[in-house]
């Protein structure tokens, strides 16, 4: 490998290489993606599922925009649910239980099949590093692989170091070694190097649970695939969750053993994710809560384990072995394995930029849980727009950064850049002030266009996509066109539906307006389809069509500031009005925009006005927008 030289180098094989080197090498470039485990690749190191609220939507929007998530997911779906389905389109979120082997095995076949893409196995000690630029990786046996472009996805594997009480191990999980030397070099470079907890709970025997006092767990009968590109059918056997709760008892013996968590010991020092904390969290966090839910999941339909949903935890296998036994239907429970906390390193992500480049170094990216995040879809959705922005600057190309009113990936990245995470960052519609256009039901109209551009979504895909578009349009000018009237006869109709009678003439979408009318209901008066890709987000848009479009007004209001651009040579040390920690945060982040700028914390309005006077004195304002 010494001599050869590529275009993309990725470094690790998680969700986020995966995403990085398909980008890459779909668009022409020679790359290269290294791993210290090729029988793990995509592999699910903890829960094994994919999507939820939000999450779901950056699976779409990965799809969209011609990545492969969506259809590995659809391939590998062993239950399918749509969350909050029963409450607003802002909120709802498909989510589905995958076959953890088959995933690996769908993932692996991509990779090894894919043209213009190697697959190595070897440990990467080192970068390449050619003043202040990366120029290729070093391998554990000394072998120097050139590249023009870098990308780091390497997980938990950083530095890492597993807990099970006072016993610790080096791996970036169990049965794969960590990752060292990385962080030192990074470090000594100038980069800052933090330190994050995550963790996971037991695996269980299937055959030693009583499911008879359990809750059983069906999924949806109605199946959304996450892909555009994917058959409107299930393609694998469907199966059962189950759900318990912890006790008294199982409190009572964490409580008591407390003094054994390598959290409350003061052995681990990196923050765990708030959004999913440990069973140990729970107990002391909420103490006043008589037991916590717990769902037994399958990882999959050739394998009798099972993952205890919701009981992550680091204690020692001992307490593990009793605790488990005190939740309802555990109690002759088998163990495949025991439930144990990780501590990683990770980069500040204030660090890089909204390409995912790194400031300080030339031609490197980060993606995923090296950049503070936590969860499969933040990582394939950043590995996307890493192999995609490494491919840009190969060609020389204006990179792609997807706005926050576009996108949950373009929330993602920009909170990731302004804000930093001091915790895994996990994604909630609650980030996205715009979530009301961001739904799932409308990510090809927001992303398909900018998935051609890039060259990544086929003619053939987007043409069928633009033709769903055309038949939407031309149903909800029916709907506008076709007018009711207030006789005996559509009354009646009307009364069988539901909803109050006429008292004027209306056409077919103010009727559709009412909220006890449903798409369905329109069989009465001759409109009807079975394709839910064309009915639902045309139901969604004539429901919400006044919320909608006080929203794309805001949205237009705000990006005037974000069209306003600031130069990153700009020495905020000149400008007039900033505090010390001001100055320090602008130079830190160096935001691109007056937009991303106001979005820093610690930066207060009144900065921003002084940044605007200080701009405006040196050009001329319409010589400010991108």
């Amino acid at each position: 490998m010494g001599n050869e030289a590529y275009d993309v180098v990725v470094v690790g094989a998680g969700h986020a290489g995966i995403e990085a080197c398909l980008a890459a090498s779909r668009l022409g470039l020679k790359t290269l993606i290294a791993s210290s485990n090729i029988s793990r690749i995509g592999y699910m190191s903890c829960n094994p599922a994919m999507g939820g609220l939000a999450k779901g939507h950056m699976i779409r929007e990965v799809d969209a925009l011609g990545g492969e998530m969506g259809l590995a997911t659809d391939a590998t779906c062993i239950q399918y649910k749509r969350l909050n389905a029963r409450k607003g389109p802002a909120v709802r979120g498909s989510r589905a239980q995958c076959d953890k082997d088959l995933y690996v095995e769908y993932m692996t076949g991509k990779l090894k099949s894919q043209k213009s893409l190697d697959v190595i196995e070897c440990e990467v000690k080192s970068l390449l590093i050619e003043q202040s630029s990366c120029k290729g990786i070093i391998t554990a046996d000394g072998s120097v692989i050139r590249a023009k472009t870098v990308i780091l996805t390497t997980g938990t594997f950083m530095n890492g170091v597993m807990h099970w009480g006072a016993k610790q191990e080096s791996g970036g999980r169990v049965g794969d070694k960590a990752t060292t030397g990385l962080s030192d070099q990074l470090r000594s470079l100038g980069l800052s190097v933090l330190r994050l907890k995550t963790g996971t709970p037991p695996r269980l025997i299937k055959e030693s649970i009583d499911f008879s006092k359990m809750q059983e767990e069906r999924g949806d009968e109605n199946f959304y695939p996450f892909s555009f590109r994917s058959e409107k059918t299930r393609k694998l056997p469907q199966i059962n969750c189950y759900l318990s709760y912890t006790s008294v008892a199982t409190h009572e013996l964490i409580q008591k053993n407390l003094h054994l968590s390598p959290m409350y010991c003061g052995q681990i020092e990196g923050v765990g994710p708030r959004y999913c904390p440990s069973i140990e969290d729970k107990v002391v966090r909420f103490s006043d809560k008589p037991r916590h839910q717990t769902f037994l999941e399958p990882e999959g339909l050739n394998t009798n384990l099972m993952y205890l949903q919701g009981m992550s935890t680091s204690l020692p296998k001992e307490v593990q072995d009793q605790f488990v036994r005190t939740i309802p239907g555990l109690e002759n429970a088998k163990f495949a394995r025991y439930g144990y906390a990780i501590e990683y390193d990770f980069f500040e992500p204030t660090q890089i930029q909204s390409t995912l480049e790194t400031r300080a170094i030339e031609n490197l990216f980060f993606a995923g849980q090296i950049n503070g995040t936590s969860g499969y879809e933040e990582a394939g959705a950043q590995g996307l727009l890493s192999g995609i922005n490494a491919a840009m600057k190969v060609f020389n190309r204006e990179a792609i950064i997807l706005g926050r009113e576009q996108a949950y990936i373009g929330v993602l990245i920009d909170d990731l850049v302004t804000k930093g995470t001091k915790e895994p960052y996990r994604m909630f519609t609650s980030r996205a002030e715009h979530r009301l256009v961001l739904r799932e039901d409308n990510t090809l109209d927001r992303l398909i266009d900018t998935g051609k551009q890039i060259g990544l979504i086929d003619s053939e895909t987007f043409d069928r996509a633009k033709a769903l578009q055309e038949k939407r349009q031309q149903m909800k000018a029916e709907l506008s066109n076709t007018t009711i009237y207030p006789n005996d006869e559509t009354n009646q109709k009307l009364q069988k539906i539901g909803t109050p009678p006429l008292a004027k003439p209306a056409n077919l979408a103010t009727l559709l307006r009412r909220s006890e009318v449903s798409f369905f209901d329109l069989k009465n008066f001759g409109i009807e389809s079975n394709e839910p890709d064309l009915y639902e987000p045309l139901e969604i848009d004539i429901k919400y069509s006044g919320y909608i479009i006080r929203q794309k007004e805001i949205i237009e209001q705000t990006q005037r500031l974000e069209r306003l651009k600031i130069s990153t040579e700009i020495n905020y040390c000149d400008v007039v009005g900033l505090s010390r920690e001001e100055v320090e945060k602008l130079t830190s982040v160096r935001p691109r925009t007056i937009g991303q700028a106001q979005r820093i914390s610690g930066v207060n309005p009144s900065a921003i006005q002084a940044i605007l006077i200080h701009l405006k004195g040196r050009k001329k304002m319409a010589d400010l927008y991108v």
